[in-house]
């Protein structure tokens, strides 16, 4: 079963400009102040401009030089000034702009150069972001950094489809999860945990590995009928929301024609985008009947 979601965004560059105008003084003065030299790594959140913080777009409004992941969405790299400049330090698994060695060089150099620096990263930067190697580099090197929290991508992604990560009938934990090979190509990870049925399991980065998160979890009693959410372009208007269960997942994907960035979410809540989309639709049939 497929769940579509629909999110309007602004439909060119200038629609995404703004200013700090009619926001109150007091927020104004309490945000986050770059200075030369400095480093701000900056969450964009899961892909809809609208998910933003205040903070993160005040530290974007006083960039110099923004240093941007692949999957920060146009919309918000056009908040930058116009006079900043843009390096692309996008990697995907298997294509890389920038390694992150050479990312962390170039945050170094800008900053000693006096450059007032964002580092713009996709969901959240101290999960599965790097921004903690990010922040160790620059310390090493005496470059003072700022760090402002994102909406990472699990919550974003089950948000907009239509279920929570936890439910005091369903989930009393989460755990999230990169389903990414190490460098020597093994997934190790405490699959015996991860079996309880009471909690939800959230795979970043994991569709390459379905066929092996699926017989691990299994292998460690939970069952195949498990059921399990597959969040392609989580938060975009590109949002596809596919519903399948543990054993059919390495199929699903493949019949599916899903790509990264693919958001997997193992535990009972899935069941709950489903329920929730019926009620919403009766709500709206009653609406139309007695209106």
């Amino acid at each position: 079963m497929v769940v579509m979601n629909t999110i309007e965004l602004a439909k060119n560059k200038e629609e995404t400009k703004t200013t700090l105008r009619g926001l109150p003084e007091t927020l104004i003065q309490k945000a986050p102040k770059l200075r030369k030299g400095q480093v701000a790594l900056v969450g964009a959140g899961p892909g809809d401009p609208g998910l933003l913080t205040l903070n993160a777009l005040l530290l974007i409004q006083q960039a110099e030089v923004v240093v941007c992941d692949r999957l920060v969405s146009p919309e918000i790299m056009a908040l930058r000034p116009e006079s900043a400049e843009l390096i692309n330090a996008g990697k995907s698994c298997k294509e890389h702009v920038m390694t992150q060695d050479e990312t962390n060089e170039v945050l170094v150099q800008q900053a000693l150069k006096g450059k007032r620096v964002v580092r713009l990263k996709g969901g959240d930067p101290y999960i599965f972001g790097r921004g903690g190697e990010e922040v160790e580099f620059l310390m090493a090197h005496q470059i003072e950094s700022i760090v402002v929290p994102g909406i990472t991508a699990a919550s974003g992604c089950s948000a907009y489809a239509g279920f929570p990560l936890t439910h005091r009938d369903f989930a009393q934990s989460v755990t999230f999860v990169t389903g990414h090979r190490m460098k020597d190509g093994t997934l190790d990870l405490d699959w015996k945990a991860f079996a309880c049925e009471d909690r939800t399991v959230v795979f970043y980065m994991g569709l390459a590995n379905a066929q092996l998160i699926s017989d691990n979890l299994q292998a460690q009693g939970r069952a195949a009928e498990t059921p399990v959410a597959l969040i392609e372009r989580g938060t975009t208007p590109k949002q596809r929301v596919v519903l399948t269960n543990l054993a059919e997942l390495p199929n699903t994907i493949q019949k599916e024609g899903l790509k990264p960035p693919t958001m997997m979410v193992v535990g009972e809540v899935v069941t709950l985008a489903e329920k929730n989309r019926l009620l919403a639709q009766n709500l709206v049939n009653q609406a139309r009947q007695t209106g």
